[in-house]
């Protein structure tokens, strides 16, 4: 099973910008895909981004599209998930998660995911 740890959340007014990290170790793989989750007080988790570690596709939530970007260093086992133009509505816990995967898109449900990170709070403000 791959750790992961989670960086870079905190409290931006709307309209700002912020870069969570995703530091891998342990066993990682080719075949893993990593996703970025977020969950809202009161709300279910819902899936954010994806990416596969093997050719870099990529998949997002509607609502994020255009406004946010994963992508992977696979020298240094890192997944980042670059937010701009934040709103309100964006303030959740982030996670980070991987699973071994073989289909083209990472999985956008949570159970395709068996590692998980502790998380990191976004705020933003209005």
């Amino acid at each position: 099973q791959v750790q992961l740890e989670e960086s870079g959340g905190g409290l931006v007014q709307a309209g700002g910008s912020l870069r969570l990290s995703c530091g891998t170790s342990g066993r990682t793989s080719l075949q893993y895909a990593m996703g970025w989750f977020r969950q809202a007080p009161g709300k279910e988790r819902e899936f954010v981004a994806g990416i596969k570690w093997r050719n870099g596709n990529t998949n997002y939530l509607d609502s994020v599209k255009g406004r946010f970007t994963i992508s992977r260093d696979r020298d240094k086992k890192t997944v980042y998930l670059q937010m701009n133009n934040l709103t309100p509505e964006d303030t959740a816990v982030y996670y980070c998660a991987a699973g071994i995967n073989t289909n083209i898109y990472a999985p956008r449900d949570a159970t395709g995911y068996d590692s998980w990170g502790q998380g990191t709070q976004v705020t933003v403000s209005s």
